[in-house]
């Protein structure tokens, strides 16, 4: 079995909080300890911070509000320190599309240029937004779409929250001044699927999350968040312990054979080191269920030999199988397994006392489907025999 390395720390650019040349601070992603020592740089007095950052806090993840001018319980003076040290900053909405399904696709530009990708998928009476970590990602598995993107840097925190963010924008979810109190959620769950692998961002993804599940805030329990990692195996523990979120497990593949291919990062945590730690997790963490994403790729992991290797593997662990068939993009090197496969191989899980539950693809017509987020101005000019030949077929 691989020996656990050290805690993974990758030389990736992440865009400081601070703009150069005296810029302003964005509050957008700062912990409230971040907040605090943030506003008393600024010049407030230490004995009023605490009061000043539930007073922020609320107005700008509660109700929304990006103004300074606006956080009327403050004083005039008081605003106007704010707006002259500090900004409330989203990422910027470049396109909007809206599937047939009711998936809604954001392209969002970030500082530098740079543009990421963030999906929202409705369902009845609450809604699901996946959020990306990084522009690109560095660990190319073959059948995914972002994976033909180079990795450029990692996002913020503040461009993590600044996500989910904009989605309540579009979907006017912010609570109304006055209005009767409004429980339900049309942004009920965020996982973190997008481009990127989450757990090469940590910190940035643990602060945002913090910030997310924050009670007098965003307030999404720790249970509406979903972490999906490809086995970067150091971290997993750390995401227990430090987030505490559920967790999910980009796996696909029964031999390290097979996804030495798919998932590269098999080659330094291979099945056995990852499965070792997925054991773990429920136990340090109190979550409920790993989920073990596979997704099904014809004549590549769908046989019903596949399907017993899953179930002895993943034995003694409490875990669901979310089955997806395959997104195909644009050169992809491999096809989506026949419906009647992805039966068989259910039924196989099924019958071993797991759940296993066959995705329905949402939002295929725009490219927002699991494993097809790319954004546009850093696609990379592949043509279908170059990405084959990267994945080794």
């Amino acid at each position: 079995m691989n020996k656990p390395a050290a805690p993974i720390t990758q030389d990736v650019l992440t865009i400081p909080r601070k703009l150069p040349e005296g810029g302003k601070v964005n509050l957008v992603g700062l912990t409230r300890t971040q907040l605090r020592d943030a506003l008393i740089a600024a010049g407030t007095p230490e004995k009023q911070a605490k009061m000043r950052v539930g007073q922020i806090w609320q107005w700008i993840y509660h109700w929304g509000v990006r103004d300074f001018a606006q956080m009327t319980n403050l004083a005039k003076d008081y605003r106007a320190l704010l707006a002259e040290n500090f900004e409330v900053t989203l990422p910027e909405v470049v396109t909007r599309q809206v599937s047939m399904d009711g998936t809604r696709k954001y392209l969002l530009r970030i500082a530098g240029g740079h543009e990421v990708e963030a999906v929202y998928i409705p369902e009845e009476n609450r809604g699901t937004l996946c959020i990306s970590s990084q522009v690109g990602c560095t660990l190319t598995c073959s059948f995914c779409h972002t994976g033909t993107q180079k990795l450029v840097r990692n996002l913020t925190a503040g461009e993590i929250v600044g996500q989910v963010m904009v989605a309540r924008d579009d979907l006017d979810e912010w609570p109304k001044p006055g209005a009767p109190r409004d429980e339900s959620r049309l942004v009920s769950n965020v996982v973190l699927m997008g481009m990127g692998e989450p757990l090469y961002n940590f910190e940035n993804v643990r602060d945002a999350m913090q910030v997310v599940m924050d009670n007098e805030g965003i307030s999404l329990s720790r249970r509406r968040i979903t972490l999906s990692t490809s086995g970067v195996v150091p971290e997993i523990a750390r995401t227990a312990a430090e987030i505490g979120c559920l967790l999910a497990v980009s796996f696909h593949a029964t031999t390290d054979e097979v996804r030495n291919r798919l998932v590269p990062i098999n080659k330094k945590y291979n099945i056995e080191t990852l499965i070792a730690s997925l054991r773990e997790y429920p136990r340090l963490s109190n979550s409920e269920r790993i989920t073990f994403e596979y997704v099904m790729l014809k004549g590549v992991n769908d046989s019903d030999d596949d399907a017993r290797r899953l179930v002895k593997l993943i034995r003694g662990i409490p875990a669901k199988i979310n089955l997806i068939p395959f997104n195909e993009w644009p050169g992809a090197p491999y096809q989506r397994s026949d419906w009647e496969r992805i039966e068989a191989f259910a039924d196989i899980i099924y019958k071993a006392g797991y759940a296993s539950p066959i995705r329905t693809p949402r939002g295929e017509d725009i490219m927002a489907a699991c494993g097809q987020l790319k954004s546009a101005t850093e696609r990379a000019r592949k043509n279908r025999a170059q990405i084959a030949a990267e994945a080794g077929l």
